[in-house]
């Protein structure tokens, strides 16, 4: 992950959908500040927190790392987490992304993602690299990462290639020059299913947690 890389731009609640739309379509990520309140945020984290510690490790392996905990099918555990899925806001701005290809999106996964500290640095990956084919022109799903605690360089914050969404990267993107989404708690990255990007290392001392959903083309 080297240094000098593309910013990417910070958004609030009242700057125009328009800008945030175009600016997705040609960063491939963007980062909208404080879209949900922090008794929202401190709800979910204590609905969660029980499985993390009990559950979160069956999913460890090389790329999901070793000192991270993970749970899927997070509306089985966190009630309030729905409220991240139909945040009006993400709506909005991924009807403007995936509904010209399709009638209806549907929600593809939401994970809970807790980095612990001594966590290395992910691997740089796409998250629609799970479709087979691609088609110019057709985005597959839209990622959006919540910050459930304050994301910084030091916690782990997520590694985003800019622009990698729109081009071919021979044998991957891990070389490209990278930018860390820092945001507070109650932010989130949105970002283009095939823009490379991956989960940070934690050098800090407390974990760094997140809750990811995705939402895909209906068909």
């Amino acid at each position: 992950m080297n240094s000098k890389p593309n910013s990417i731009r910070y958004f609030g609640l009242t700057d125009p959908l328009s800008e945030q739309v175009e600016s997705l379509k040609v960063d491939g990520a963007i980062i909208i500040r404080n879209l949900v309140s922090n008794s929202l945020v401190d709800r979910i984290t204590r609905e969660l927190k029980p499985y993390f510690e009990n559950s979160g490790r069956i999913f460890e392996d090389e790329f999901n790392g070793y000192s991270t905990r993970r749970l899927a099918s997070i509306l089985a555990y966190s009630f309030s987490s729905a409220d991240l899925i139909e945040q009006e806001k993400i709506l909005s701005l991924i009807d403007h992304i995936l509904l010209p290809h399709c009638r209806n999106y549907r929600i593809g996964s939401m994970t809970g993602i807790e980095i612990l500290p001594g966590e290395k640095s992910q691997i740089l990956h796409q998250d629609d690299i799970i479709y087979p084919i691609r088609i110019p022109g057709i985005v597959w799903q839209v990622s959006v990462m919540w910050a459930l605690t304050d994301f910084t360089i030091n916690n782990g914050a997520t590694h985003v290639v800019i622009g990698s969404h729109c081009k071919e990267c021979s044998g991957g993107c891990e070389n490209e020059p990278t930018v860390q989404a820092e945001m507070s708690r109650g932010s989130a990255l949105i970002y283009m299913g095939a823009t490379w990007h991956g989960g940070g290392a934690n050098i800090s001392r407390m974990p760094r947690i997140g809750l990811v959903n995705t939402y895909a083309l209906g068909w």
